[in-house]
């Protein structure tokens, strides 16, 4: 590759031109430079606002938002209350309220706890509790860790800000200190909610239910974690009314819990790779490897896609299909492109 690589880097570099001036009002003004192809743009201070830390695009893409999964939630919820309503005389166990009995015993099948407290005592309502398990898990596994996930990110923020409260950090610097830890900040926010959930939860059933408090607290960890022996459970009026809203979000907190503790494991074991990658000293054989047009150079060039590839960023298949491109392209194998290349690529080749 050209040595010219080394004074024209890949990457669009990030210039500081001004300092933060006042405290709290003022932010960070920063200058990015682009390709000749792209206007530069500046950021100025007063235009990062909270809204702008949040990420730009919904965690479900375009295709599903977070409005869509509270109206399939509800539309899931009210079709398994009337069909379990309709079929309330097949169901044996300790009653309440019709309706509410019958909101109780779905959300309790959605999310697979099945305290034992009301089953399904007719081939119909057993057929009934079937499909509505089985959509329920579906529901559970993807919507609703979605919709947990978005409310988790949206926390962030105010972690961040509650952490650093006595300190004067600007807009900018919140959004840099949670891009920055990221999985970290996800994982705390999910741990407190968790506890949070679980301290209602006890508290609840301590007052409410007239429990003990380690019975409270088994019952509690016996529901987040879908055991449901059925030894202990809502009994009362009062109490399957939260636990139609507690239980749902307890177990859903929960799965989040676990998915942050992996991505965290993930994110730190990448972290070890990244720093190992880094630092560690070049031998003949890597600079061997580094060389892909065998010119016995390393461009600056080279070296970015060598540590890519070291990094798990990118394979030799991919680095291959690109050089194909490459080639392809460069009608007169100078080892560039120009935009005499662009006029008839490939018209050497054919």
């Amino acid at each position: 590759m050209a040595d010219r690589d080394v004074e024209d880097p890949l990457l669009a570099e990030t210039v500081d031109s001004s300092r933060q001036s006042n405290g709290n009002s003022s932010l960070k003004r920063r200058k990015y430079r682009r390709s000749k192809s792209t206007p530069t743009e500046d950021i100025c201070a007063g235009q990062t606002s909270v809204e702008s830390l949040q990420h730009p695009e919904s965690i479900f893409g375009n295709k599903i938002h977070f409005k869509q999964v509270v109206a399939l939630l509800s539309a899931y919820l009210g079709v398994g209350a009337f069909c379990f309503f309709l079929v309330r005389d097949q169901i044996k166990g300790q009653k309440t309220n019709v309706i509410l009995d019958a909101v109780y015993f779905c959300v309790v099948t959605m999310t697979t706890v099945g305290y034992g407290d009301l089953v399904p005592d007719s081939i119909l309502s057993k057929l009934l509790a079937c499909i509505f398990v089985f959509i329920g898990m579906a529901l559970v596994g993807f919507l609703l860790s979605k919709a947990a996930d978005y409310i988790v990110e949206k926390q962030e923020i105010l972690l961040v800000k509650t952490i650093h409260m006595r300190e004067k950090y600007s807009a900018n610097d919140i959004l840099k200190e949670v891009e920055t830890n990221k999985v970290e900040y996800k994982f705390l926010t999910a741990l407190i909610f968790l506890i949070i959930l679980i301290v209602i939860g006890s508290l609840f059933l301590y007052r409410i239910e007239g429990l003990n408090l380690f019975d409270a607290f088994y019952c509690v960890c016996a529901t987040i974690t879908t055991l449901g022996y059925g030894d202990k459970s809502f009994s009362t009026y009062t109490g399957r009314i939260f636990a139609s809203f507690w239980i749902l979000i307890s177990t859903i907190c929960l799965a989040q819990f676990f998915y942050c503790l992996a991505e965290l494991y993930t994110e730190r074991r990448r972290k070890s790779l990244v720093k190992w990658v880094l630092t560690r000293k070049l031998t003949i054989s890597d600079l061997e490897a580094a060389d892909l047009d065998n010119d016995k150079v390393v461009s600056a060039a080279e070296f970015v896609v060598f540590k890519l590839k070291e990094l798990g960023k990118i394979s030799k298949e991919d680095i291959d299909m690109v050089m194909e491109g490459f080639k392809f392209l460069d009608v007169d194998q100078s080892g560039t492109l120009t935009k005499a290349d662009l006029v008839n690529p490939g018209s050497s080749n054919s």
